[in-house]
């Protein structure tokens, strides 16, 4: 598993597959957007607050987000690191609480029928309490906190 920026690393990667009854490129822009992203993430309060704040991503863009998990407010970035409208894009984290994030987005349509497939990959710092914290809590969190996100984008990306 890499990092977004070529370097091996070991962490936890989560696969998740959603068909969404919309063109691809419709769903592709749903994916990317700030403002979705906001949408899905209402019980965790999730806000962009630098960078790109508002609109669709584009490859370069930096957001930096802010939200509350465990009962602490935390602060985010990523960077668009990769893209290729509207087949594929790819955020990494630059800052953040995980020791790294690269977040790939794929696309493919068939027959009017958009399958949206993410592979998230994540470390998490703190040694042995981190892998611990990891295989009893988060990977379970993050996985609830990716589905919904997929879900909404479903939502919306089914309605236009």
């Amino acid at each position: 598993m890499e990092d977004g920026k070529g370097k091996r690393k070991n962490g936890t990667e989560i696969i998740l597959s959603t068909s969404i009854n919309a063109h691809f490129q419709v769903v592709f822009d749903c994916a990317r957007s700030i403002d979705i992203h906001q949408l899905s993430t209402a019980k965790t309060n999730e806000k962009a607050i630098a960078g790109r704040t508002s609109g669709l991503c584009e490859l370069g863009d930096e957001i930096t987000w802010q939200a509350k998990h465990f009962g602490f407010y935390q602060t985010l970035s990523s960077k668009i690191t990769k893209l290729k409208a509207p087949y594929h894009f790819q955020d990494c984290m630059v800052n953040g609480a995980f020791s790294f994030i690269k977040h790939d987005h794929y696309f493919e349509e068939n027959n009017g029928v958009t399958e949206m497939k993410d592979v998230f990959a994540y470390g998490v710092p703190y040694g042995i309490l981190g892998k611990l914290f990891n295989r009893i809590i988060l990977k379970k969190y993050m996985t609830t906190f990716l589905m919904e996100r997929n879900r909404v984008i479903k939502e919306v990306a089914e309605r236009q």
